[in-house]
């Protein structure tokens, strides 16, 4: 086994994980959901969203060859929330995600150890992905914790319901049998 390219696809997954996190708490919300914030210091899902995908596209377009801030980014404009609709949000949101995981699926493993640059700071692969996973996740959580508190007792989980654990692990043990 070839342990940078098994890496590679692990963390493919887990980006793909946490992508499904954030769609299955969008496909709950409804067009007044994905504005709501609890104060002006706080963000609403849809900036939340424009935010992420500002940061994918900067940080994983060109990702071998440019620091991974763009200068056409204008990341103040991401915290604006000028998101339209839903689906223009959904919009935003794939399209960065799909610049990040077409950049993942073409690193090979001899990738992983090469210097990149973000903010002019050297980085390897390896620690970039591993930022921007640490990041990813952060905000997609906020995402989720954001749409179950809107939701309240609609919320549909997406894990294991309280109180289901027991019977979660029972299931799983049935399949393997």
């Amino acid at each position: 086994m070839d342990l940078g390219n098994e890496y590679l696809k692990i963390v493919r997954e887990r980006f793909e994980s946490v992508k499904d996190l954030g769609d299955k708490t969008i496909s709950q919300l409804s067009e007044k959901d994905i504005h709501w914030k609890l104060n002006e210091a706080s963000n609403s899902i849809a900036i939340i969203a424009k935010h992420l995908s500002g940061n994918m596209i900067s940080r994983w377009s060109n990702f071998l060859t440019t620091d991974g801030e763009k200068s056409s980014r204008n990341r103040d404009q991401e915290f604006e929330d000028d998101v339209s609709s839903k689906q223009e949000m959904i919009t935003i949101w794939e399209r960065g995600w799909n610049i990040l995981l077409d950049t993942l699926n073409g690193l090979e493993n001899q990738d992983l150890l090469k210097n990149i640059t973000i903010r002019g700071g050297r980085h390897t692969v390896l620690e970039a992905i591993e930022r921007q996973m640490a990041h990813y996740s952060y905000h997609v959580g906020q995402i989720v914790y954001i749409g179950k508190q809107l939701k309240d007792e609609s919320w549909e989980t997406l894990s294991i319901p309280k109180g289901k654990s027991e019977e979660y692990l029972q299931e799983k043990l049935e399949k393997r049998s």
